[in-house]
């Protein structure tokens, strides 16, 4: 056999001359591409050269004269100051001192060592400061290669080809044009901060004052050019953000601020309602109208500009000392919504000004609480368009900015950021603002050790999460509309009824459409991953840190949301939350929550588990005793919402004793607090009374059974309430608050539902909790107003006769008439 042959195939003419000019394309691109990198190096020489001369100009001290010294004096001065001057005595050293003294002015060199003269000084430095200036290279011009045809002669083909110069790019030479109109500008401001120093205390104010009209007339006229058209005159934004750079330490704070306010009323009047999404390769290759390429473009600066200015409200806000990586530096695309991060470093106003600031001289630096003020005014601005813009691009940042500093030590920026966040929450009607700031502050908690705030946590209770749910939960259990089929449509109705029936649901359609709702079940599924990661850091803080100053606010969220948790963690947390009471190391209002959250589960889901919490039932009645007058309204609130869920709505599963010992024990607590809970605390035991009849009993005086009441004993099942009476209701009938006195005799004659002891129906169709807040004495006045005492004293007082009887007066004018009718002498005297 032969040789094998090769199955690659040769390479025919027409791909050979193919193959070359594309060779030819490669290699006049690769030069057009060195010399366009010459260029651009060329272009940061010179860049760099400008900023080396601006530097020597500033920084280098001029002398008041000029000397330049001859090779061999320089030899000579290093010989000497080599020399160690202790070997020498302080007569030598005096004497070769008065030596140079007297020299005269012809033994000197002119060129070395003498001053030269005023008008040759002048033109000498000029020219020595011009050589002492770094010499510009020759600038190469770009060109552009032009391949022409070639020549054929009996050597070959001769290729040929033309350079030609290319012009220079417009946003180069603007540049370089903002660059040179910034070099004077700042010459100035080194030039002028000497003579404002020189100025009096009052024509600082009144340059002051000037300067600062000045500043804000030019805001206002660039934020209102901005405004009335803001397609063309984006570049005025740029303009705008960079007066926040403002140098003149006068006026730098108050400047800074009008502009951070003022870009942020600018950006939400210009921002459009929809999120702006990046281009993809293949929109920005396809041909456009020149107004959707106009709005392209606006988008595009709106967005960077937008970014920018976030940029610098975050670098005010965050300290020089903190290490912390910038929210809006981390993504790799602007445009869109970014994954908010889980776990963030803590943000704190700044304790140090900026690296700017740093390189100013300490008069014209701007002080630490004016700093801190500005800091403030950041966190204002990014709280307003937290709230305004949620829908727009860097929500996410903002929200992973503002998160941090909930926990910042002072009281003011933290009250700032944790309202925003509260009225985010009762907002957001999708959810998915709420799911991302509940993501950032479990990362928050989790990364400080459960080291927060109890603020951070109660925000979390203004989630709307409670109302959705519920009423996801009613149509869940309702019988679903069965649909008719095009069978039973011709069938049972007429061929108008089924084009009128067509109609009606392409109308229907167009509604829903138009309303503009988001799907139930998107808003569903945001909503059960929120509360997963809510119930995630309660029941960490739960297992890790019992004794944690966030334990109220986590068992206050837990009995918001319990009706909201899974039959799977109810047993383990049941058992947790008995643990915690059985401790003793829980406040009232802790065990409080912990008893609402039990009766809370028991009532909703938990309804089908056959517990009986009487340890529960014990506490409660334990901790009636603890209230009082002095102790917070919230407390009594707790109480009564605790008294709903376990006697009202568990009356199947309450034994007789257990109601009549809660019935006397809250109506001594009435006797001892304000009239709005006394007011609550009777209406509950009206809804006691009509869930368990026979407690009307308790309005006897005979004994039921054997044995006595014990009132201090704390186990509602065996003190024996029904051998007691409620004498308690006799002592509220004389109650200063007139609906006080009204309950307790409508509770004395066994609360009727008609009779003269029946109450309004304005005061029996009301909840107790409504009756408390309706009756609340938080002004510190009272509710109703209480009539005052009637006056004993008299309207009038009158003087003289009217103030005598008729018989007393008759007596009293018959012995005035006969004194003086007598007359009296003295001068006798009688034996």
């Amino acid at each position: 056999m032969g040789p094998l042959r090769s199955k690659k195939r040769r390479p025919t003419f027409r791909r050979l001359l193919k193959t070359s000019g594309m060779k030819l394309e490669n290699k006049l691109k690769n030069r057009q591409l060195k010399q366009q990198n010459v260029a651009k190096k060329q272009r940061k020489e010179q860049k760099r050269l400008r900023q080396a001369m601006k530097g020597a100009a500033l920084q280098m001290p001029r002398p008041l004269e000029t000397y330049r010294k001859r090779p061999e004096e320089e030899e000579e001065e290093e010989f000497l100051e080599s020399l160690p001057t202790d070997m020498m005595d302080e007569e030598d050293l005096m004497q070769m001192t008065a030596m140079a003294r007297k020299a005269s002015f012809i033994t000197r060199d002119l060129s070395s060592c003498g001053p030269v003269h005023s008008s040759k000084k002048k033109s000498a430095d000029v020219v020595r400061s011009y050589e002492k200036v770094p010499r510009k290279m020759a600038r190469m011009e770009e060109k552009e290669v032009i391949q022409l045809l070639p020549i054929k002669d009996k050597s070959g083909v001769i290729p040929r080809s033309i350079e030609r110069a290319v012009k220079q790019h417009e946003k180069e030479v603007e540049e370089e044009e903002e660059e040179t109109a910034a070099m004077p500008e700042q010459e100035e401001d080194e030039g002028g901060s000497p003579s404002y120093m020189e100025l009096t205390p009052e024509e600082r104010e009144r340059f002051r004052v000037q300067t600062l009209n000045i500043k804000k007339q030019r805001i206002a006229s660039l934020a209102s050019t901005i405004i009335s058209d803001p397609l063309n005159n984006m570049k005025r934004v740029k303009e705008l953000r960079g007066m926040m750079m403002e140098a003149d330490p006068s006026v730098a704070v108050s400047v800074r601020k009008m502009v951070m306010v003022s870009l942020m009323e600018v950006f939400k009047d210009i921002a459009p309602t929809y999120r702006i999404r990046p281009l993809t390769p293949a929109e920005k290759n396809t041909k456009v109208k020149k107004e959707t390429q106009q709005l392209r473009e606006f988008e595009e600066s709106l967005i960077s500009q937008y970014k920018f200015y976030l940029e610098d409200l975050e670098q005010t806000i965050k300290g020089t000392s903190l290490q912390h990586t910038p929210a809006l530096h981390t993504h790799t695309h602007t445009h869109t919504h970014t994954h908010t991060h889980t776990h963030t470093q803590p943000h704190c106003l700044p304790s140090s000004p900026d690296w700017k600031q740093k390189k100013r001289k300490r008069s014209q630096a701007v002080s630490f609480q004016s700093y801190r003020s500005l800091a403030e005014v950041s966190v204002r601005c990014l709280c307003e368009l937290l709230l305004s813009m949620p829908h727009f691009n860097f929500h996410n940042n903002i929200i992973v900015i503002l998160v941090p500093l909930m926990n910042d030590p002072l009281k003011k920026v933290s009250d700032m950021c944790c309202d925003a966040f509260r009225k985010l929450f009762q907002e957001d009607r999708v959810g998915g603002a709420s799911l991302a700031t509940v993501r950032v502050i479990s990362g928050l908690t989790k990364s400080l050790n459960y080291n927060v705030r109890p603020e951070v946590l109660r925000t979390l209770l203004s989630l709307r999460i409670k109302e959705v749910e519920m009423k996801k939960d009613l149509e869940a259990t309702a019988p679903k509309t069965k649909l008719m089929t095009n069978k039973e449509k011709k069938k049972n109705l007429s061929r108008m009824q089924r084009k009128w029936k067509k109609a009606e649901e392409k109308l229907e359609k167009e509604l829903l459409e138009a309303e503009a709702s988001e799907s139930k079940e998107k808003k569903t599924k945001m909503h059960t991953e929120t509360l997963n990661i809510i119930f995630l850091i309660y029941f960490r803080i739960l297992k890790k840190a019992q004794r944690s100053v966030l334990l109220p606010a986590v068992l206050e969220g837990l009995a918001n949301f319990a009706h909201l948790i899974n039959l799977e963690f109810f047993d383990d947390l049941l058992n947790v939350l008995q643990n915690l009471i059985q401790s003793g190391d829980l406040t009232n209002r802790e065990s409080l929550h912990c008893i609402q959250t039990v009766f809370t589960i028991l009532s909703g889901q938990g309804d089908a588990l056959n517990i009986d919490p009487l340890n529960f039932y014990s506490q409660l009645y334990k901790i009636l005793l603890q209230l009082h007058a002095g102790a917070p309204d919230d407390d009594i609130i707790i109480v009564l919402r605790c008294l709903d869920a376990m006697l009202t709505r568990r009356r199947k599963q309450v034994t007789l004793q257990r109601a009549m010992a809660f019935l006397k024990r809250l109506s001594t607590l009435s006797l001892h607090v304000l009239p709005n809970a006394s007011v609550g605390i009777l209406a509950a035991n009206r809804a006691t009374m009509h869930s368990f009849p026979k407690c009307d009993f308790l309005l006897d005086n005979e004994i039921q059974g054997s044995g006595f009441y014990l009132t201090e004993l704390d186990e509602p099942e065996h003190c024996n309430a029904q051998n007691t009476a409620l004498w308690e209701l006799h002592t509220l009938q004389r109650h200063f608050h007139p609906v006080v006195r009204r309950f307790a005799r409508h509770l004395s004659h066994a609360a009727p539902s008609d009779g003269s002891a029946a109450l309004s129906v304005e005061l029996s169709r009301r909840s107790p909790l409504e009756l408390f807040e309706d009756y609340s004495v938080k002004n510190m006045a009272f509710n109703p107003p209480v009539a005052p005492p009637a006056s004993k004293k008299k309207d009038q007082f009158v003087v003289g006769v009217a103030l005598l009887d008729d018989k007393l007066q008759k007596q009293a004018d018959g012995i005035t008439s006969m004194a003086e009718d007598t007359q009296m002498d003295f001068t006798t005297t009688r034996c």
